[in-house]
């Protein structure tokens, strides 16, 4: 580990859209690095509390006159960007018009960050390192030109390529890409950015770290207790919001075909009312829904209510579930779809993992129906590191090491 004395500084641009995978993630590297810098130019949704407590040295907004315009500029064209979606959202708009409301919120992410960089420039000009744990996928180059300075992101998929105009201004600001290592959570991420980006440096490392608070057996009895599930019942948790990689589709069909009785814990936002009212027609089924965004103590009951959790997406779908990582530190068995070929190597054979075709909701009910009588194993203190999260002191560590190897060599 470097010997740098400076502190960790963690950007986290999206920490006021509530908590869940991310913020968890933020709190746990905190809490390693006592001292940290932590900036959140939007705020913070859950509160200061849990960051507080950690230790850390929290900025709500930008520091220093440069980073305020940067993100007063960050504002005014995300609110453009807006405008922009709902004027062009028609298919009958020609593609060019349709997508540059996203180039523009492309722009908009790429100030917010350089805002975040400059304020990290003022608190802490010596860094032990500096990580956005959820940077954009495009224009990291001009992030790092505008910010000033060098850090290591967190690229957790790509939404939305960069059209010719953001091209242009990612070749202007070339030289910023020395000052930047992507930190790709996957492998299928790392090879889908690395098309648009083949120069960017760049590493696979889980983005999720290992906080070691697993369940408890007393929270488990509390948990089916609060959700009234008799003792001997099964119960599946599906946690997070329904977005489109999330397959929905397939869980719908599964669970009109099971023949077993199920207890279904649904917790998340955003959900489809006509869907779950479906669900809860079918006699086999009894659903409990816990509508979101929740806190990290409602979020643990639900798993912990839990027999398994299931996950369900689509075919093809590479990004880092935190589902799968909550799973492993907390403890809980999954029920998830081969729809990653790395996810689904790593979690061949274990114990605690049962594996379903995806997009296949035959496979997914006779997945569902064998629970009764043979329950998966609880994952044991190695499962997160099964799935590549590791402890948070560790990651930490990784940081810092990473980031004193790019100064040295972009001195």
């Amino acid at each position: 580990m470097s010997t740098h004395s400076g502190p960790l500084v963690l950007i986290e641009p999206y920490v006021h859209r509530g908590g869940g995978h991310h913020q968890r993630t933020l709190i746990a590297l905190a809490a390693a690095c006592p001292g940290a810098l932590v900036i959140t130019p939007e705020g913070i949704a859950d509160g200061l509390g849990p960051l507080q407590r950690a230790g850390a040295r929290i900025t709500t907004g930008p520091v220093g006159p440069t980073a305020k315009t940067l993100l007063a500029g960050a504002r005014a064209a995300a609110r453009v960007s807006a405008v922009g979606q709902r004027l062009f959202a028609s298919r009958s708009r020609p593609v060019s018009l349709r997508r540059l409301p996203h180039q523009i919120t492309l722009i908009a992410r790429c100030l917010t960050e350089a805002a975040c960089l400059r304020t990290a420039r003022r608190l802490a000009p010596q860094p032990g390192a500096v990580v956005i744990l959820s940077a954009s996928e495009a224009l990291h180059d001009a992030a790092a030109l505008l910010g000033g300075g060098r850090h290591l992101r967190f690229i957790h998929e790509l939404v939305t390529t960069e059209d010719r105009p953001l091209r242009l201004l990612g070749r202007l600001a070339g030289r910023g890409e020395k000052r930047v290592v992507a930190l790709y959570p996957t492998t299928a991420v790392r090879d889908r950015l690395r098309r648009s980006f083949p120069h960017l440096p760049g590493r696979v490392r889980a983005f999720a770290v290992d906080d070691g608070r697993r369940l408890t057996e007393a929270e488990s009895e509390g948990a089916r207790s609060a959700f009234t599930i008799p003792a001997g019942a099964t119960a599946v948790c599906l946690i997070g919001g329904w977005w489109p990689y999330k397959d929905i589709t397939t869980v719908d069909a599964a669970l009109a075909r099971v023949s077993e009785p199920l207890h279904v814990l649904v917790c998340g936002t955003p959900l489809d009312d006509t869907v779950l009212e479906r669900w809860q027609c079918l006699p086999l089924v009894r659903v409990h829904i816990v509508p979101g965004p929740v806190g990290e103590d409602v979020l643990r009951l639900v798993y912990a209510a839990a027999d398994a959790a299931l996950v369900a997406r689509c075919p093809g779908t590479g990004k880092e579930s935190g589902l799968v990582m909550d799973a492993a530190r907390l403890g809980v068995p999954l029920v998830v779809s081969d729809h990653d070929p790395d996810l689904t190597e790593r979690l061949a054979g274990q114990p605690w993992a049962r594996l379903f075709t995806a997009g296949d909701p035959d496979a997914l009910a006779k997945a569902l129906d064998r629970l009764p009588a043979a329950l998966p194993a609880r994952p044991g203190p190695q499962a997160p590191a099964a799935v590549g999260m590791l402890p948070a002191s560790e990651q930490a560590v990784y940081l810092t090491d990473i980031y004193t190897d790019l100064v040295k060599e972009y001195r």
